[in-house]
């Protein structure tokens, strides 16, 4: 689920919640029902704005990265041949570019 920003100008707060993409949250009640957590002294009904905010993505940086994702990386080393660098234990590295062990 993607993560939301929202603001509330009654109280001047930023709260941060996880919620589906096509709810929509209108009020600091509803705001504070998703984050769990207590209203305060304002009231349920003051209105509350998204923010615009940049997704954060994880993108792999190291060969065991790739690997524990599911992916498969493939490094050429010669024509037609290529290393498995993120092949686990008794999976053949060398491999042509399907991926299918070359027989040595």
């Amino acid at each position: 689920m993607p993560t939301y920003d929202y603001f509330c100008p009654s109280n001047n707060r930023k709260i941060e919640v996880m919620h589906s993409i096509n709810q929509e949250v209108k009020t600091w009640g509803e705001l504070c029902a998703l984050a769990k957590c207590d209203p305060g002294d304002t009231p349920k009904d003051a209105p509350v704005h998204r923010l615009f905010s940049a997704p954060s993505l994880m993108v792999p940086t190291s060969d065991s990265d790739y690997r524990n994702l599911g992916f498969t990386k493939l490094v050429k080393r010669d024509k037609g041949v290529y290393e498995n660098v993120t092949a686990r234990d008794g999976e053949s590295r060398i491999v042509d570019r399907e991926g299918k062990p070359i027989k040595t």
